[in-house]
C-alpha cells in the first residue's frame, strides 16, 4: 500500500476514535511499519490510539512514542493510585485476593506476584488501565498454573483448527519445556493474532507464551 494513503487512513481512524485527541499525535510510516509520537491526555486515549491504528489495513507494526501528559489539576500522588489499583484489585472476582503487589512511580505501576491463567494476569492489567493518573502499566505478575502440561501442542492446534477467525494451516506451534509455547508463522490482521495468542494461553499448564506471528497483507 502506497505509504501516504496508508498515513492518510491512520489519521482518519484516528479522527473516528471518540475517545482520541489526535491533535497531538505524529503519524510517521516507513513501508507497513507505523510510528506514532507526541502526547495524549490520559492512558486510556494511548490505548484506544493504538487499537484505532491496529484497525488500519495495511499496518504490520507499530512502534509506539507516544507519551501520556496529564495537566496540573489532574495530576494524581503516587500513593493515591497506589490506594486505587488495591482496591479496583480486590473488587476483581477473578483476580485471586492478595495475588498481586503494586508498585507505583511517577505514574508507572508495576505489577507483580503468581496467578495461575493467564486470564487473570491481563484482568488485573486492565483494571489498573482504568484509573486516572496512570501512565504506563508493566505487567510482570508470573503465571504458575495448577495443572500439569499435558498434549499441550495437540491442544492448541485443535483449538486453532475450531477457531472461526484463525486461518491455522499457516501457524507453527512448538512446545518447549511442556509449558513454554512458541507461536510462528503468518496470520492475516491483529485481531487473528490476539485469537491465536489467547487459544495458546488457555491450554491448560502453559507457563509463557511467545508470539513470533508476522501479518501478512
Amino acid at each position: 500500500m502506497n505509504e501516504l494513503k496508508l498515513r492518510d487512513d491512520i489519521l482518519d481512524e484516528l479522527a473516528y476514535e471518540p475517545i482520541v485527541d489526535p491533535a497531538h499525535i505524529g503519524v510517521a510510516v516507513d513501508h507497513d511499519v507505523v510510528t506514532l509520537t507526541g502526547h495524549v491526555g490520559s492512558y486510556a486515549q494511548k490505548l484506544a490510539a493504538l487499537s484505532a491504528v491496529r484497525r488500519v489495513k495495511g499496518v504490520h507494526g507499530i512502534a509506539d512514542e507516544i507519551e501520556v501528559r496529564y495537566s496540573s489539576d489532574e495530576t494524581t500522588s503516587d500513593d493515591e493510585i497506589a490506594k486505587r489499583a488495591i482496591n479496583v484489585l480486590s473488587w476483581d472476582s477473578v483476580v485471586p485476593g492478595n495475588a498481586i503487589q503494586v508498585t507505583v512511580r511517577n505514574g508507572l505501576v508495576t505489577l507483580t506476584g503468581k496467578v495461575n491463567w493467564y486470564y487473570q494476569k491481563s484482568s488485573a492489567e486492565r483494571d489498573i488501565r482504568r484509573l486516572s493518573g496512570v501512565r504506563s502499566v508493566v505487567n510482570n505478575i508470573e503465571i504458575e498454573p495448577h495443572a500439569k502440561p499435558d498434549n499441550v501442542k495437540k491442544k492448541i492446534e485443535a483449538a486453532l483448527k475450531r477457531h472461526a477467525e484463525i486461518e491455522a494451516k499457516d501457524i507453527r506451534v512448538t512446545v518447549r519445556d511442556d509449558d513454554e509455547v512458541l507461536l510462528e508463522g503468518k496470520v492475516r490482521n491483529w485481531d487473528e493474532k490476539f485469537a491465536v495468542e489467547n487459544a495458546a494461553w488457555s491450554a491448560p499448564g502453559v507457563k509463557n507464551v511467545k508470539d513470533q506471528l508476522t501479518i501478512g497483507s
